[in-house]
């Protein structure tokens, strides 16, 4: 299981903090549990977050782009992308991929990654934090986008 090794870490302080959370439409089942995962995260880190939903993982990196744009100190980018028959699947991850990491490094403010590239519907539900899952990837995605905004916001002072 890819969570293996994963780190153990105590709740964040998030006060003060604005966080978007931007979350695809596809295979709501699994989008379901990733976005309750992050919101409890969210919720008890006490930072102020709201909820913008796109049609599908290509569409994260610029409605992202512009929640920092407006003033966000993080996002979080969720989604569920699952392998066919095409080289659609190739497509969309990849550019849900890059896409996602040059809104961080062009706007200098993190973006929680919690987008699934998967094989099958098993492997979301496995990594959705649902009830009977091996992992909570909504939940470790909006910790990473909190600790990243808190040891950016050290850095600059």
């Amino acid at each position: 299981m890819s969570g293996h090794g994963a780190p153990k870490t105590e709740r964040v302080d998030g006060t003060g903090l604005e966080i978007v959370v931007v979350a695809g439409q596809w295979h709501d089942v699994i989008t379901d549990g990733l976005i309750a995962g992050a919101a409890r995260v969210l919720d008890a880190s006490g930072a102020s977050w709201r909820l913008v939903r796109v049609a599908g993982s290509f569409e994260l990196p610029v409605v992202a782009k512009a929640a920092l744009d407006a003033g966000a100190d993080a996002a979080v980018a969720l989604g569920v992308i699952i392998r066919g028959g095409t080289p659609h699947f190739d497509f969309v991850s990849a550019a849900a991929t890059d896409g996602l990491t040059r809104v961080a490094l062009d706007t200098g403010k993190p973006v929680g990654f919690g987008v699934l590239t998967l094989d099958d519907e098993q492997q979301g539900i496995d990594r959705a934090g649902l009830a009977g899952s091996k992992e909570d990837k909504g939940a470790e995605a909006a910790d990473a986008a909190l600790r990243t905004a808190l040891t950016l916001r050290d850095l600059r002072g």
